[in-house]
């Protein structure tokens, strides 16, 4: 994985400090030419286990669209977005 070591959950737990929130936890699926491979499960375990013991619900999704090269679980094609939400940017900063 990229982003899936004991270190990245420290600093996710930085970054998320005093944030009331829970987490999902989605495993990227991999596809040729992306370069990059899904996260060992005893890394998302342990990634996991930090977060949880930090006081956060968190969920392991199971990943979904492995037959059709999506990644992360997250269909491929095109995106509809029905909520008629604009995008907002918030400076980290804000969050902390």
């Amino acid at each position: 994985g990229v982003n899936d070591t004991v270190e990245h959950a420290h600093q996710l737990l930085d970054v998320i400090k005093n944030v009331p929130c829970k987490l999902n936890l989605i495993p990227f699926n991999p596809f040729p030419n992306s370069g990059y491979e899904t996260s060992k499960p005893s890394h998302i375990r342990v990634f996991r286990d930090i977060l949880m013991q930090a006081g956060y619900i968190v969920t392991v999704r199971k990943t979904r669209g492995d037959d059709i090269d999506a990644a992360c679980g997250q269909l491929a094609g095109k995106v509809f977005d029905k909520t008629k939400r604009s995008l907002k940017n918030i400076p980290i900063e804000a969050v902390g």
